[in-house]
């Protein structure tokens, strides 16, 4: 069963060598080499080490942490990725990064090209792999080309700390279909604390999550190429507060979403299912940017695919601005639906001008009344002035908080069974901003212009 809506459709000299001690008197592998104030950092590591703030690190080639390790980096550190030797940041199985910011000084992974010369997918990005349930195996090796396996059994694998931390110009296709995203979760469990991340600029996904069960607020997905938040592999973690915002003009060959969500690649039933319970997200594609059609990229698709056999529910949220922004694809996911296993409620979709229905093979099943089920909460809006939502959106300056009177500064509700959590933070409003712009003086909207 496929069915949907056009809204809702189910040179130097030589270097002085050093090599730093780490906190526990550890040292990286093979030698480190400063510049000045910037540490090039090369290879690997089994020994505890510390990433401070009193210089800039640059990363070189695949760099990883390995089981055991611990790498921690301080507060307002910059962390830079050379371009071509695609820098990666891997963090191994049974591995820890410790990275945890303040608002006042976020830790910043980010290109090392100069001001006005960086571009998407200018380094590799930030690769976490845990220990936790996935529905691809004990034993996986990650995409990415970076050798790194995740898997295993430990739901609660607990892979360190990301906290204000700000991921920019990452997402490399390091071969034909074997890209690394900007943030790459591979299997990591409830036990990693995620929190206010911002993922700016990324060459491929802005977040994936393939298997593991690790829970994340305040992420920020600004100006991606793929997708913002694509869950697979049995992903089965919580995730509240999250914003995406496209530029109009980019999107990926493969068709850019807000999420993307499969079971497996195949869509079969294996287990664990993807089953991620998301709320308080706002999706805003790039009709909210610019309201003309006519500028925005035509591989632009869908604020939310749902596909595959995921089981993916969505709360208290706003999709606003794709050319499509629900689809739920397929008949397992349709059967999904039908068993009430995937939920959407309390959400609002906005399309941009004229709602048109196409039903492409929905065998009795009727997208707008199933979103309309009285009780569930959800609304359609014709446009995002309607929302009470700044229009259009700048990309320079975001404003994401409703204005006043807004439909979406109230009716949120938490009384579902998948939100009874004590990681749910219950507010009143549905989307991720009420009153609070919590981006407010940690996030970067212009990193290409920025001197680190």
């Amino acid at each position: 069963m496929l069915f949907g809506t056009a809204l809702l459709t189910i040179g130097c000299t030589k270097e002085e060598e050093e090599t730093p001690s780490g906190p526990t008197g550890g040292t990286w592998s093979l030698n480190t080499v400063q510049n000045g104030n910037v540490v090039t950092v090369k290879d690997s590591t089994n020994q505890n080490f510390t990433f401070t703030n009193d210089r800039t690190w640059l990363l070189w080639g695949f760099v990883k942490v390995q089981n055991g390790a611990t790498l921690t980096i301080e507060p307002g550190t910059i962390i830079k990725g050379d371009k071509a030797t695609k820098a990666t940041l891997v963090i191994e199985r049974g591995a820890k990064i410790i990275a945890e910011g303040t608002a006042a000084q976020p830790i910043v992974f980010t290109s090392n090209e100069p001001p006005g010369q960086r571009n998407y997918g200018d380094w590799g990005g930030l690769i976490i792999c845990g220990k936790a349930p996935n529905n691809a195996g004990a034993n996986v090796l990650l995409e990415g080309g970076t050798g790194a396996t995740f898997g295993g059994s430990l739901s609660d694998d607990n892979s360190g700390i990301l906290r204000y931390v700000r991921i920019e110009f990452p997402g490399i296709a390091y071969q034909v279909n074997n890209e690394i995203n900007g943030l790459t979760l591979g299997a990591v469990g409830s036990g990693t604390t995620m929190d206010h991340i911002q993922v700016s600029y990324s060459g491929d996904d802005s977040y994936e999550w393939f298997g593991g069960s690790v829970n994340a607020s305040h992420l920020v997905a600004f100006r991606g190429w793929d997708d913002d938040f694509d869950t697979d592999n049995g992903y089965a973690g919580r995730v509240q507060f999250g914003v995406a915002l496209r530029d109009p003009a980019i999107a990926d060959p493969s068709g850019s979403n807000g999420v993307e969500s499969d079971n497996d690649a195949s869509g079969s039933s294996s287990a664990p299912v993807t089953s991620p319970i998301f709320s308080n997200i706002s999706l805003y594609g790039p009709l909210t940017v610019d309201p003309n059609t006519g500028n925005m990229n035509t591989l632009f698709k869908r604020g939310a695919h749902l596909r595959r056999n995921t089981r993916l529910s969505l709360y208290n949220s706003v999709i606003a601005g794709w050319p499509t922004d629900l689809l739920l694809d397929g008949g397992p996911t349709g059967d999904n639906v039908d068993a009430d296993l995937l939920q959407v409620r309390n959400t609002h979709l906005a399309a941009w001008g004229t709602i048109a229905l196409d039903t492409v093979s929905g065998a009795g099943f009727d997208p707008i009344a199933w979103f309309g089920t009285t009780g569930w909460g959800n609304a359609i809006n014709s446009d995002l002035s309607s929302l009470g939502l700044p229009t259009p959106f700048s990309l320079a300056v975001p404003s994401f908080r409703p204005n006043g009177g807004s439909a979406l500064l109230s009716g949120a509700d938490f009384s579902s069974t998948n939100l009874v959590n004590p990681f749910f933070t219950p507010v009143s409003y549905k989307g991720a901003f009420g009153g609070e712009d919590w981006t407010s003086g940690w996030c970067n909207w212009d990193p290409q212009n920025t001197v680190y």
